[in-house]
This record gives structure tokens, sequence and C-alpha cells, in this order.
């Protein structure tokens, strides 16, 4: 059988293995980080190869061996010059002058010590001369750890506020150390030998006190917190419960004894019978163990989130953005990225079909060629309900939805999506927000699921408002060109009624009739343009049914560029004829403002291009220039807006007109456009051979 003492020999061994190991991981860890080589860092790396090197030797020669004195001798020096080191950086010159007399005085000590023992074990006087050196070096030992304390203790009170904030984990590290071994010799002084148990756990001991000082030289841990993990804490409270149980069962146990011998029997089998009750009925319930859980999560430990802390951040982010100027879009992702630590997110929001398409992406560049939409069936599940989604569970058919069909690839199992957040204003979804998974892989649980769903409904006002906000200039627009459109209607009126009676006049009193004739027929044009302008102008007001023939697009087409060239290029290329059914006039006027925007953003040298062909039922006419572009959220959001124009003059409502009157004629109107390519307008219009139907782009672009 192994004895008493040969069991702390193996434990010792142990314990003083595991310091070396400590000391040299944190030595390497600390050398290798990224920051400025001061003189405490160095002193930080020194002592922890000295004292690895220490437990190294200590392990393999033991406690007595002169060996293993002169390492602690060397590893008690490096921790003094550390300490040399601190008050240094810390302390004025003068204190920094006087400390240094003290540490002289605790080196002069430490080397007095080794003396001491070195002696010891070169002269052999007999045992109680041994037992004095023994004395001698732990009354020396002690000294100087008393010394080092008091120099920690004026090091931590004397220093500013700042200071003591960054020497504060350095100091404990110290503090610890040095009491330790004030205990380990103080117990060798009164015993006179060596404490077998506390030196066996010595070398630990040690090791894990210095890992908060590599950490506070390593990194700034100055806000550092221990806080235990959940698993842990339930550990723990697990251990309680048994050590409250055993006690209880202790205590009633000594109450049934005091009972006479059948009474006490079968209060034993009662209690038993109800105790094993108890536990069949309640402990394997699942729904038990959740609420239990839940609720001891909430109720007995903190919390994973700073509420105050994450809500004034969202205030920040969406009030202002990672950059001043980001619009609302692009901060929402941002803020419920950042409450998760998730690296990346997407928002979408619901278009005229009910769809949940994207509207932007933060640091997901991949998410603008995957994922354009979000499932049907997700965002018709969170059309009714609000609703954290746990893509996990989603992928597992575990969630609220129940059995769902297979997610797309990108998100299914391999990707990084993780959990979408529906943003909801009373009854109404504005959108929803997909999250990547976080740097740190982990599970949802009630506490992300109650804030995220708090937050989306912030954001969600947040959306809201803004379209309430945009609806609400658009109106007064609105109101506004419509006022000014009737002035510039009766003034237009009265004009031609005055032309008008001047035609009328000039008739009946010109004198030369060639005059006469030349009058009669400039006013008649006159008044007949401004009839025209007139009716052109009443457009914007009303909507008047498009009067449908059948013409020669291509004829158009050739008429229409004659107003550009010179001195613009507008190169033609296509069918000779193509005849198809709709709305000339207002075609033309569709066309002349597509041709001049493009005019206005081709460089002066490119020409504008215009390509027409005939298909099996349609005639498609392209409209192609090599200009600057439009990003795509300006596509989506505000080329087709009235009263949105990237030229400072324009009224920003020729897009839009042209896609009304095309739309009117049952064509369709589409655009394409690439920052820094340009942009292409497509106009699509049924052939008149196809028997004129109006609506069948309409039905195709509906399917």
């Amino acid at each position: 059988m192994i004895g008493l003492g040969q069991t702390w020999h193996v434990v010792g061994l142990a314990s003083d293995t595991a310091c070396a190991v400590i000391c040299i991981i944190g030595a390497i860890w600390l050398a290798r980080q990224p920051l400025t080589w001061r003189k405490e860092r160095v002193a930080g790396v020194i002592a922890l190869v000295l004292t690895a090197m220490w437990a190294g030797v200590l392990a393999a020669l033991g406690q007595n061996s002169l060996g293993t004195e002169a390492a602690e001798s060397v590893r008690n020096l490096s921790w003094l010059a550390l300490l040399h080191t601190l008050f240094a950086t810390g302390v004025d010159r003068e204190s920094a002058r006087r400390v240094q007399l003290v540490i002289a005085s605790l080196v002069f000590a430490e080397v007095l010590r080794s003396v001491v023992v070195a002696v010891g074990a070169m002269v052999d006087l007999g045992p109680q001369f041994a037992v004095s050196v023994l004395r001698a070096s732990a009354l020396l030992h002690m000294l100087v750890a008393i010394g080092a304390l008091v120099l920690l203790h004026n090091l931590y009170t004397g220093a500013s506020q700042q200071d003591r904030s960054g020497t504060r984990w350095v100091a404990l590290s110290l503090s610890a150390l040095w009491v330790f071994e004030l205990n380990f010799y103080a117990v060798t002084w009164f015993t006179a030998e060596n404490p077998v148990q506390i030196a066996a756990i010595r070398g630990l001991v040690l090791g894990i006190a210095l890992i908060p000082m590599a950490m506070a030289l390593g990194s700034d841990v100055r806000g550092l917190r221990f806080r235990a993990s959940r698993n842990v804490a339930f550990r723990s409270l697990s251990l309680l419960l048994i050590c409250g149980y055993l006690i209880a069962m202790a205590g009633i146990a000594r109450l049934l004894s005091l009972i006479e011998a059948d009474g006490a029997r079968l209060a034993q089998v009662g209690f038993v019978v109800a105790l094993l009750t108890v536990a069949a009925l309640w402990l394997p319930s699942t729904r038990f163990r959740a609420w239990l859980k839940v609720t001891l999560q909430k109720h007995l430990f903190s919390h994973r989130y700073d509420y105050r802390a994450e809500w004034l951040r969202l205030a920040e982010t969406v009030g202002r953005g990672v950059d001043e100027g980001d619009a609302l879009h692009a901060r929402i992702p941002k803020a419920l990225a950042d409450l998760t630590e998730s690296p990346s997110a997407a928002l979408y929001l619901p278009d005229g079909e009910g769809r949940l398409t994207l509207a932007e992406s933060w640091r997901w560049p991949t998410m603008a060629e995957d994922g354009q939409a979000l499932p049907q069936e997700i965002a018709g599940f969170l059309q009714p309900r609000d609703y954290v989604i746990d893509l996990e569970q989603w992928r597992q058919g575990k969630s609220a939805a129940g059995e769902v069909a297979r997610l797309p690839a990108w998100l299914d199992g391999e990707s990084a999506a993780w959990a979408i957040v529906p943003l909801r204003h009373f009854d109404r979804l504005q959108g929803a927000v997909l999250l990547a998974r976080p740097t740190i892989d982990r599970q949802l649980d009630w506490e992300d699921f109650d804030l995220l769903t708090a937050v989306g409904r912030q954001l969600a006002s947040y959306l809201s408002e803004q379209a309430s906000q945009r609806a609400l200039m658009e109106a007064a627009r609105f109101d506004e060109f419509n006022r000014r459109m009737a002035f510039v209607l009766h003034d237009i009126k009265n004009l031609a009624s005055q032309l008008s009676l001047l035609s009328h006049n000039a008739e009946r009193h010109a004198d030369n009739p060639a005059f006469r004739a030349d009058m009669l027929k400039t006013l008649s044009t006159s008044t007949g343009k401004l009839n025209a302008l007139i009716q052109r102008l009443g457009r914007y007001g009303t909507v008047k049914e498009a009067k449908l023939a059948q013409f020669d697009l291509a004829a158009l087409l050739r008429e229409v560029i004659q107003r550009f060239v010179p001195p613009h290029r507008i190169e033609l290329a296509g069918v000779e004829s193509c005849v198809v059914r709709g709305d000339r006039d207002g075609l033309e006027q569709a066309l002349v403002h597509l041709i001049q925007n493009a005019v206005d953003a081709s460089p002066r040298s490119a020409p504008v291009c215009l390509a027409l062909r005939s298909e099996t039922t349609i005639a498609s006419l392209e409209i192609v220039d090599v200009g600057e572009g439009m990003e795509p959220a300006f596509v989506r959001d505000q080329l087709f807006a009235p009263f949105v124009s990237s030229k400072s003059d324009g009224f920003g409502i020729g897009a839009l007109e042209a896609r009304e009157l095309v739309r009117a004629m049952g064509g369709r109107l589409q655009v394409q456009s690439r920052v820094g390519l340009g942009t292409r307008f497509t106009i699509e219009l049924p052939l008149a051979a196809c028997g004129g139907v109006p609506n069948t782009l309409q039905t195709r672009e509906a399917a």
C-alpha cells in the first residue's frame, strides 16, 4: 500500500509540474502580445520564466536541495525586480528613490538567506544546528514577504485613480504570492520543519496566483469581473441542494431516532414513499425542468445583457449610424447585429406581392446574389405573429411552425444564417432582419428572444414613422405641384384666349391680304400649340384613358431622334418597320423623357443606343447609355418616386410619367443599371398583329 507521505509526494510533484507549465504558458502568451515592451512587461516575462524554472527544479530535486534553494532565491529576486519596475512607473522620482532603499534591504535579506542556507548545507554540526538554519531561513523569508506586502500596499494606496486601476491585478497577484509564502514560512518557523501538506500544493497555488499578473501585463483588465458561467452556477446550486438534502436527512433521522421504535419505522416508510412519489411526478417532466431552469436564470443569475448599455448603443446606432448620414435601412441590421455580436446582418422589407425582399445588407456581401428574398413559407409564418425564428430549430422542425419544407442552400445548416427577427409595428409586419452566427456560436435562449423581440418592435416603429413621413412629404409635394400647375394652366388659358381674339380681329381688320394670311397662319399654329400644351399639363392632375391605335414604332423613333441630333449622337439599330398598338402621342412623350435622361447621363462624346426588335407577340425597344449608372437602392426606392431627381432643376416625374404612359397602353417598362457602366431602359409593347390585346404584358408580369 502507498503511504500517506508518498501520496503527498505525488501530489507535490503534480503541483510543481503544473506550476511550471502555467508559468511557461503565461510567459509565452505575454511575450507574444502586440504591446509595447515596457519595463514591467519585461520584468513580468522574466519573473514567470524564473518561477517556472524554480517549479521544475523543485519537482526534480525536492524541497531540501541546495539547487532548489538557489532557484527559489532567484525567483524571489525576480519578483522584487517586478515590484521595483511598478514603483518606477507609478510614483514620483523622490518616492522611487526611497523605495529603492527598501527594495535593496529586501534584496540583502534574500541574499543573506541564501548564504545561511548554503552554509547549513555545507557544514554539518548536528540536528540542532540544522533546525536553527531552517528557522533562520524561514525568518528571513518572512521578513522579505512582509516588506514586499508593505510596499504593495503603499503602491496601491498611494497611486492615482488611473494608475491604481492599471496596477490592481498585478498588485493582487503579487500580494497573493507573498501572503502564501508568509504563511508557509510562518508554519515552518513555528514547527521547525517544512509543512508537507502546504508544500504539496504550493506550486499549484503560486501558478494560479500568477495568472492575473500575466493577464494584467498583457492586456487591459481594468474592467475585468469574474463571473461564473451558467453551467458552473447550476452545478454549484446542485451541490448546495444536495448538501441541504443531506443536512435535512440527518436532522430528520435524528428526530426520528427520538420517536419510539414502531412510530419511527412508520414515519421513515411514509417519508420515503412521499419523496419517491414527488420525484416520480415532477422530475421526469420536461416542462417542469425547463420552467425551473428559466425561473432560476431569471431570478438567481445576472443577465447576459446590460440592458441600459444596450439600449443606449441602440439609440446611438439608429440615431447617427456607423457613419453619419447612413440611411435608416443600413443602420437597422447593424443595430441588431451589435446586440448579439453577429458579424453580419441583412434587412428584408415586404414588397407589393407580400414577399420579404432584400433591402440592405451589413457586412454580408454574398447576400446580394444569394438571398434576394426570404422563403415564402417564412414570410407567411411571420405575417400574423411576433416570433423570433431560431433557424437551427427551424431546420430540425422543432419551431412553432412544425414540419416545414427544406430551406434553400443559403439558409441551410452549412450557411452563416442564425436567426430571423421580425419587425412588427402593432399588427403589421414592417420587415425582418436576418442575423449571422456570432463569432462564438451559441444557442438562443429566453433572454435573446425577449430582447430581440423588444428591439424588433422599436426598430419597426422607426420604419413605420419613416414611411409615414415620406407619405406626408409626397402628399405635400403633390399639393404644391398641383397649385403651381393651376397657376400655369390659368395663365396659358388666358394667353390662348388673347391669341384667339387677336386672330379674330386680324382677320377682320387687316388690309394687306398677304400679311393677313401669314398672321393668321402663325396665330393659328401658336394657338394649337398652346392648347396642346394645356392638354399635356392637364395629365398631371387627372388620369385619362389612352387612345390605342396602330402605328409604326420605327417611324416614330426616327422622328423623335431628329429632335436630339445634332448635337447629340443617337444610334438606332433593329428592324426597319414594327407596327404596334398603343397611344402614339403618349409613347412619343415617354420616349422624349427617356432619351433626354440618357443624353444627360452620357458623356458628351458617347452615343445613346436605341435597339428595336420584334419578337413573337411583342416589340422590344432598348434605350442604352454609358453614363454613371444608378445604385440598386435608388432604382428600387427613388427612380419612380415623384419629385426625386438627380438633377438640380428637375421635377423628378419623367421616369414615373414614362412608366405610367407605357402601362396605360398595355406595355411594360423595365430598367437595369450598374454603377460605372450605365443604364438600360426596355419598353415592351404588344404587336398589332397579335390582335392588340392590351393586357398581354401585364398578365405575364403578374405571373
